[in-house]
Parts: C-alpha cells; structure tokens; sequence
C-alpha cells in the first residue's frame, strides 16, 4: 500500500509539472489537450525512470497502459465483430449485418503504435473501425502484427502483407462478399508506414491478382534517413509525441544496440553507401515553401558509425526511398497531417513524391492537429480534434472507394 502511494504522489507531483508546459496557441479544447499531453509525457518519464533504476524497461510498462485500453470483439445492432486470425496473423473482423444485393467494399486497416505498442482491439481504433463498417457498409479487417522490440523489423511488414494477401485471395473476398475492385488500405502513424510499404508491395507485384483501389496514410511515418527535418526541429518537445521518444521507439523497431538512438539524434546513423537515397527524402526541394521557411537543410553526416543494419536502406521501412517508377504505381492517396507533429513533413514530402509521378493524391492538413489525435475519440479521452479527423477520413473513403 505504501509503495503504490508513493508512486501515485510521484504521479500527481510529475503531472503537477507537465501541465504548465505550453503548447501551440491555435490548438482546441486548449485544457484538455494540456492535460492529455502531461498525462503522456509523465508515463513516459515514469517509465524512463523504472528503466533507469532496472524495474521494468521503457516500453514494458508502456505496453501494460496499453494493454489496458483493449477491447472484447462484442457485436452490435448493425456490426458483427469476431476475432479471428489470417494465415496465423490475429485479426478483428468486422461485418455489416443489413443485407447486400452486391458485394462491398473492404478497409484493411494496420493500427499505430510506434511498432512498439497498441493493437486493432484499443478502445478508439475498435471504435474507428466499426464506425467504418457501419457508415460505408463495408467489410473492416484491423490486423494485429507482431510488435518489437521482441520482433524487430520487418516482423511487421511481414505479418501485414501475409495477412493482406491472405484477404486478396479469391475464395476468401468470395466468403466476406467482398469487391475486388474496391479494396484500400489505411492506416495511422506507425501503421501508416505498414501500409505505404504494402500497398508498394501488392502493387508492384506481378504475382497479386488482386490490386487495391486506394489508399489512406494518417500522420504517417515514411522514412529514418533524415531524423532533422523542419518538423523535428519545430516539435522537438511536441504533444504527445516528442522527437527523442520517437527516435527511441524507432530504435527499438530497428536493433538491440543501445548507442543507436544516440547516433540517431546526432543524425549521424547512415552508413556512407546511403548517400544515392538522400534525393529522396531531400525536404529543401520536396517541402512546399511555407514548411521550409527559416531552416536550412544539411544533409545527415555519413559513415561516423558502423551498424550492420540493412533496415536502414530499406523501402519496406522507409516507403519514401521507393524509387519514381515503384510510385507510379501507386492508387489514389488520402494523406493526412498535422502541424504540430515531428512525423508532419514525411508525409509532405510523399504527397510531393507521388504527385511528381502522377498520381492522384488528396491531401488534408490539420492546422491545430498534433500526433495520435485518432487515440481521443471516446470518453474519457475525448477531443473534437479526433472526430474532425475521423469525419474526414471517412468522408474520403465514401467518394473514393
């Protein structure tokens, strides 16, 4: 009893302190906010805290907050709700229950969570995902992919595609009453990475009969050559999401080598045979101007260290390394993102790629957003922010798929 009340007054006394940490003047439900941020920013120095002392690693007590906000499959009036699983992979089925006199549409949908945590049965993702089925009457599937860092890349590219290629066979779009020709994937933050790879993947593979219409890519994170863009500078201490936290959890997605996120936030973790990649992902030509405004671009200092990690050149984890005629491929794209984000200028810099070669792109900037606003959906971790951004979303969806 003594000990969980010591730690519940470090709690208070932590949160006491990140309440007063501003945040962007333009943002809603300013308190609210404020408070979700602090709350945030406690567990994780909480847990950086319990790592620091040998308790418990960083992301073993983040990963239990998590587990906590998981869902049961439970039905409804107008969706039935089944876990199940795909060729080994876990995933959570939902299917409309009005009638169909034709087939429907399919969302394959890959959740966030920094590779690292979460799952399609968290209480806001089940909530997007129904709400999906229910508003397009469509077959939702939300894919649970191995997480690491007890699963280092590509685990997660890998159980996403074999999931998804189990989905596109004939006989199983036949046994869901799914069309074909009016399938997308989507997905959020890490999960968007997942599903830019993916979609690449079936895309440009001849052997996939089946193709994917669109897809939808929500505050996406794109590529880890360049840890030192505008929106990594301007959201160095942003809500919610900060840059170390993000390179610390993208680290843990990558290798067990604890100097690597040192190297990273140097931006100093490219080998020297990377140099050729740089156009790619070079933000002082792909950034609109207004995103490039008062910084100034050097690239990331090559060879300073020796990692074994071919991850780093690879487009199944950075989607922007794909080449012109891998994208050219690519189907119609909504990419969502918000200003106050560190991941923000990936996915200005995709929109710009895709573009270049031709393809039809939907962009939607969210100018008081800030990184997993899709999370506050539902009490008591409601913001406006993240039903605005569902309503877009869905809003898409319905026209284009």
């Amino acid at each position: 009893m003594g000990f969980k009340a010591l730690c519940f007054g470090f709690f208070c006394v932590l949160f006491a302190f990140h309440i007063y940490i501003p945040i962007p003047g333009n943002i809603e439900e300013r308190w609210k906010v404020m408070a979700l941020d602090a709350a945030a920013k406690t567990c994780t120095f909480m847990a950086m805290c319990f790592e620091n002392i040998g308790i418990m690693s960083y992301e073993e007590l983040i990963s239990m907050i998590f587990k906590l906000d998981y869902t049961q499959p439970l039905s409804d009036e107008y969706v039935t709700v089944t876990d199940t699983a795909f060729t080994d992979i876990p995933v959570r089925l939902y299917l409309p229950k009005r009638k169909s006199e034709t087939p429907r549409r399919a969302v394959i949908y890959l959740h966030g969570g920094a590779y690292c945590f979460g799952s399609c049965k968290q209480t806001a993702l089940d909530f997007l995902n129904r709400w999906t089925a229910n508003k397009l009457d469509a077959v939702v599937v939300g894919v649970d992919y191995r997480l690491a860092p007890q699963h280092l890349f590509p685990a997660q590219f890998e159980d996403s595609i074999t999931a998804i290629k189990y989905f596109l066979q004939d006989k199983i779009l036949t046994k869901y009453g799914v069309d074909p020709t009016r399938i997308c994937i989507s997905g959020d933050s890490s999960g968007g990475t997942l599903a830019a790879a993916v979609t690449q993947q079936v895309q440009n593979d001849l052997e996939i009969k089946h193709k994917i219409k669109i897809q939808a890519l929500l505050y996406p994170h794109l590529q880890i050559i360049d840890s030192y863009l505008p929106s990594h500078r301007e959201n160095e201490h942003g809500i919610v999401l900060t840059r170390d936290i993000a390179i610390k959890l993208v680290s843990l997605y990558l290798t067990k080598d604890k100097t690597f996120p040192q190297a990273m936030k140097r931006n100093q973790h490219m080998p020297l045979e990377s140099r050729h990649l740089f156009k790619f992902v070079n933000w002082s030509t792909l950034l609109p101007e207004k995103y490039r405004k008062g910084h100034v671009y050097t690239e990331p200092i090559l060879g300073r260290t020796s990692y074994s990690l071919p991850a780093l050149m690879d487009i199944r984890a950075s989607p922007l390394l794909a080449n012109d005629s891998q994208l050219q491929n690519m189907p119609s794209t909504y990419i969502l993102t918000c200003q106050h984000d560190t991941l923000r200028d990936d996915g200005l810099m995709y929109v710009s790629r895709l573009q270049n070669v031709g393809v039809q792109v939907a962009h939607e900037h969210i100018e008081d957003g800030f990184h997993g606003a899709l999370s506050y959906m539902r009490s008591p971790l409601y913001l406006n922010l993240g039903l605005r951004i569902r309503d877009k979303y869905i809003s898409w969806l319905d026209k284009n798929l």
